[in-house]
């Protein structure tokens, strides 16, 4: 594992933007660092203007970083054929309403190089993915937002690529349709796809994310294994299985084993990614 190239990683991050009107530049990532391991899915949240969607495009090669680095698979961001492992779901994608699933999917197949009978497979393998095989034939137009959400993925993974990048992939979706995405999203993960996403919506982060990354102000102010992350490091807990009243009432006083009960967990208790978000926001007002 250690000798694994990371699937991501950014170096010392830095963007700035011009801003003619305040006369100075505007400093979106100011110093941020991260790495996403191959196989990992990991979280970057942040609240709007925090940074995350720059160092997004930033690893996609679509801004040119002020400072720092971005890596995909070992190959400098900033090259071309760093982007053929990657596929993208951006937070509002634009689709050609009047085709159909199947017509939108072939589209940007071709896009990507594909053609024949490797292209017609690769569509009905991600109609299935997405369930959206009874929809084939049916105009974007006449589909849900969570269907358009699902065809974004279809379209981002098409040409079966090693990271997808997802930016705010159940926004608007009803709950129905965010949690198919969350589901979707984790058998990625098991068929060994690395993804990067950011949400704004924490729950579903904490359900997902094996490690994650919180920015704020353009700062990577924590980041790491989430269980890590949300453990409470100044208590301890532990479980235990059928435990009588005696057992109780001695646990209260001494901390020696006592009678047939089995310790079934002992460790941190865990606190939330969304308190967490929120103490760190109040600690930067």
């Amino acid at each position: 594992m250690t000798n694994q190239v990371p699937a991501v990683e950014v170096v010392n991050l830095v963007k700035k933007f011009k801003n003619i009107a305040k006369k100075q530049d505007f400093l979106a990532v100011d110093q941020v660092s991260l790495k996403i391991m191959p196989g990992e899915v990991y979280g970057l949240i942040g609240p709007n203007g925090s940074g995350k969607s720059t160092t997004m495009k930033a690893v996609l090669g679509l801004v040119e970083p002020t400072a720092g680095d971005c890596y995909v698979f070992g190959r400098n961001s900033l090259k071309v054929d760093s982007r053929k492992d990657i596929g993208f779901l951006p937070e509002n994608p634009y689709f050609y309403k009047h085709l159909t699933g199947e017509e939108t999917l072939k589209f940007y197949g071709k896009l990507c190089g594909m053609k024949g009978k490797v292209l017609n497979e690769a569509i009905d393998k991600m109609l299935d993915l997405v369930s959206l095989q009874h929809a084939r034939t049916r105009r974007l137009g006449g589909y849900s937002k969570g269907m358009l959400q699902r065809i974004g993925i279809a379209q981002a993974l098409i040409h079966e690529p090693r990271l997808v990048i997802l930016d705010e992939p159940t926004a608007g979706v009803d709950p129905v349709g965010s949690r198919e995405i969350r589901d979707m999203v984790m058998r990625l993960r098991d068929e060994g796809i690395t993804i990067f996403l950011c949400s704004h919506l924490l729950e579903q982060v904490q359900e997902i994310c094996d490690r994650v990354g919180i920015i704020f102000k353009g700062k990577m102010e924590r980041q790491g294994p989430l269980e890590e992350l949300i453990a409470i490091e100044d208590q301890t807990q532990v479980i235990l299985k059928d435990a009588s009243p005696a057992m109780l009432e001695e646990i209260r006083s001494v901390t020696k084993k006592y009678g047939e009960e089995k310790l079934i967990k002992m460790g941190k208790p865990t606190t939330t990614l969304e308190r967490m978000f929120i103490d760190i926001a109040r600690e930067k007002e």
